[in-house]
């Protein structure tokens, strides 16, 4: 051997299975062995330049620490307050629109039924003066026959149309109901009365759809005027 191959560095190989293949028993790293306690057979001793390695090794091992469980997230004061002003906002837009929508609802059915009732008069219009000349032939007793069962289905629609006819001789007069056109005088009514019909009235529910014509005969004497109250003296005449 010349003192090259002295010199030159000695290749170590460094068996670190921990089960020997041959005894099969399972190996303790030689940092684990107690004291007193010889190494693995088949494990070289250490040399200074592995000791010196593992050791460099050792130093730049970094230990890895376990991480805490995540703390929960507190939601602060301020966030809950905003999420409860916002929650407030969007519960009011809800009610409005709901009550918009109500209203729309109603004013909807409203315009509706108006329109039906606007319909149903103006249909019931035209009829009147069918009504008309179908009573002015029931009075001359011409209501017969085939004219007879037209003037039925006439007046039927009427009916249909929940349209009723009033004004009949003896009713009190009322100016909301009757259109006076001739006036007399009576000793047989104590207030103003319709006496005579000239033409029937006719109403849909609480709306006059057309006033009825008529008579009217007043009391030939005024009501006597109520006497005056006890305590009262008449009203002297002036002195002359």
């Amino acid at each position: 051997m010349t003192a090259r191959d002295e010199d030159a560095p000695r290749v170590v190989i460094r068996d670190k299975r921990r089960i020997d293949p041959t005894t099969g028993a399972i190996r303790v790293p030689a940092g684990d062995q107690p004291a007193g306690t010889p190494a693995d057979h088949g494990a070289a001793p250490p040399t200074p330049h592995g000791t010196a390695r593992e050791e460099q090794m050792s130093e730049h091992e970094t230990p890895v620490a376990e991480e805490p469980a995540p703390a929960p997230v507190e939601t602060p004061p301020a966030a809950t307050g905003d999420a409860a002003q916002q929650l407030a906002e969007r519960t009011e837009d809800l009610q409005r629109v709901t009550a918009e929508y109500a209203n729309y609802r109603r004013r909807v059915d409203r315009d509706r039924t108006l329109v039906v009732d606007q319909a149903a008069e103006r249909f019931a219009l035209q009829l009147f003066p069918i009504v008309d000349d179908i009573e002015r032939a029931r009075d001359h007793g011409d209501l017969t026959g085939a004219f007879k069962v037209v003037a039925d289905r006439v007046l039927g629609l009427l009916d249909g149309l929940g349209v009723e006819s009033f004004g009949v001789a003896g009713d009190p007069f009322d100016p909301s109901l009757h259109e006076a056109v001739l006036h007399d005088t009576s000793p047989d009514v104590g207030v103003p009365t319709a006496t005579t019909v000239l033409r029937q009235g006719f109403r849909r529910g609480d709306r006059v759809l057309r006033t009825a014509m008529v008579g009217v005969s007043e009391p030939e004497s005024p009501a006597p005027a109520a006497p005056p109250a006890e305590g009262s003296t008449p009203d002297e005449p002036a002195a002359g």
